[in-house]
């Protein structure tokens, strides 16, 4: 009983430190744009998205498998980053040997997202050559078959969720794998918190 009360404790203290650095910032944000100063106003509110961006790919690892296709998470190499310039934050998470890895990550503000929601929206593109178009929770999502050479070919699906890229990657495994995958992750849970 005495860890729960530590833990609870300590989340929030976590909690309340996020919640004042926020309340900082909005201040400084207020502060700067009453002075006249839009630069940096603009700049403290930044921050502020940044650090709710950062928050927001925490909460979305967490709803993350912890296996994929009998493979574990490697949840050591957990990342969770806020792009540089336009892009909001990276979610990385792999799983399997390396020899069987898995490869997921989600990327808020995707500078590909145009580019893949154009291939989806012409389906004599999108379902030519090494690429398919398939369904997954409801969302469009692009299968793209890697070949180089000497290998075996490789299976890349690429999700765009809203204004989110999900990006599945997973070597040594068939299309149908790439798909069960996908279809495995709490995508609608996903998509509705990365909004």
């Amino acid at each position: 009983m005495k860890k729960v009360y530590i833990f609870c404790i300590v989340f929030l203290a976590g909690l309340t430190l996020h919640a004042q650095e926020f309340t900082k910032q909005l201040s400084e944000a207020r502060t700067a744009y009453a002075g006249g100063k839009l630069d940096d106003s603009r700049f403290a509110m930044q921050q502020m998205l940044h650090d709710l961006d950062m928050l927001m790919g925490k909460e979305v690892i967490k709803l993350l498998p912890a296996k994929l296709q009998e493979q574990q998470a490697n949840t050591a190499k957990d990342n969770v980053n806020g792009a540089a310039g336009f892009l909001g934050v990276v979610i990385h998470r792999d799983y399997g040997a390396q020899d069987k890895n898995i490869n997921l990550e989600i990327i808020s503000n995707s500078p590909l997202l145009t580019s893949i929601n154009a291939l989806l929206s012409l389906p004599f593109i999108g379902n030519s050559g090494d690429n398919k178009v398939v369904k997954i929770a409801g969302y469009k999502a692009l299968l793209q078959k890697i070949t180089g050479e000497n290998e075996k070919p490789t299976y890349e699906l690429q999700l765009p969720m809203n204004s989110s890229l999900l990006s599945l990657k997973a070597p040594g495994y068939t299309q149908d794998h790439i798909v069960q995958m996908a279809n495995s992750l709490p995508i609608a849970q996903i998509a509705k918190m990365l909004q």
